[in-house]
């Protein structure tokens, strides 16, 4: 009997042991099989996303495709815009050279005329002044004006040695500013400025104060007009003021009075190119004509600077 439990044991004990193999083969089984499932996810989870890569980069490249056509349009359209302005410039530069031809050839023509014409109008100017017709002188001068206008014309040879005085005398002659009956008219001139010389440009000095005098004598229709004359020996230069009551100018207006052909009143004679006039020959002169703007009125002051 106990050889017999013995032997039941020893199979139980065998057969336990199998089964212990047995299942742990099993267990190693399934974690290998677990193992290539992941393998295999991983490596699916890879194609896909070499998939989703491949997709993307085969969308950028029609992109790419789409902007490299548009790069080519852009291209010849700008080649096309690039020869057209070569064109125009082409056209613009011979138009320009011949603008060119023609100035120069239009300055030599005004200069041939100034060269017949200078020494008429200043055998007239003496003539005229001779006889005292200030209305005549006045006629004279308006047409000497039109020569004036340009911003751009050379510097004024200063070979008039003549009293300070004597621009301001002449001018006030030839406006008659003196004789009005309907303002006031003062003339004060500093001791200074009496005894001291100018080099200048009688007649185109004369013309830009006279001018001054002229529009202040236009503009107040009644008041007083006042012509201050001073000099400045450390600037070396002459001074000469105009002031008067009349019905003034705006700030803003202060440049724009000097435009050619701008008349800040409609109701009053002129052609709007004294003071452009005026101005210019200040300038030519190596002077300067402003508009002062701070001068409180009422009014408006003119002030004229010629170097001495």
């Amino acid at each position: 009997m106990l050889y017999a439990f013995l032997i039941v044991l020893a199979v139980a004990i065998v057969l336990g042991i199998a089964y212990y193999f047995e299942l742990k083969s099993s267990r190693k089984q399934a974690a290998e099989q677990q193992q290539l499932l992941s393998d295999y996810q991983r490596r699916v989870d890879e194609q896909q996303k070499l998939l989703e890569d491949y997709r993307a980069l085969e969308k950028n490249f029609d992109n790419v495709g789409e902007g490299y056509e548009q790069a080519l349009l852009a291209f010849d359209k700008m080649e096309e815009e690039k020869e057209k302005s070569r064109q125009a410039n082409e056209a613009l530069e011979k138009r320009c050279n011949a603008l060119f031809v023609e100035l120069n050839q239009l300055k030599e023509q005004t200069q041939k005329k100034a060269e017949i014409m200078n020494p008429l109008i200043q055998h007239l100017q003496s003539a005229l002044r001779a006889t005292g017709d200030i209305k005549l002188q006045g006629m004279l001068a308006k047409i000497v004006d039109l020569d004036d206008i340009a911003a751009d014309l050379p510097p004024l040879g200063r070979t008039d040695n003549v009293m300070v005085t004597q621009v301001s005398d002449e001018a006030i002659r030839l406006s008659g500013i003196d004789k009005a009956q309907y303002i006031t008219f003062e003339s004060i001139v500093a001791p200074d400025a009496a005894v001291t010389m100018l080099s200048t440009n009688l007649g185109k000095a004369v013309r830009s104060l006279t001018h001054l005098l002229d529009n202040a004598l236009k503009f107040t229709t009644e008041g007083s007009v006042k012509l201050m004359v001073n000099v400045d020996m450390e600037k070396m230069q002459a001074i000469y003021t105009v002031e008067d009551t009349g019905s003034g100018i705006e700030a803003a207006d202060a440049e724009r009075v000097f435009e050619p052909y701008v008349k800040l009143n409609q109701y009053f004679d002129g052609e709007g190119i004294g003071l452009t006039v005026a101005r210019n020959n200040a300038r030519r002169l190596g002077g300067e004509l402003t508009l002062d703007a701070e001068y409180a009125g009422p009014g408006c002051r003119f002030v004229l600077v010629l170097p001495i």
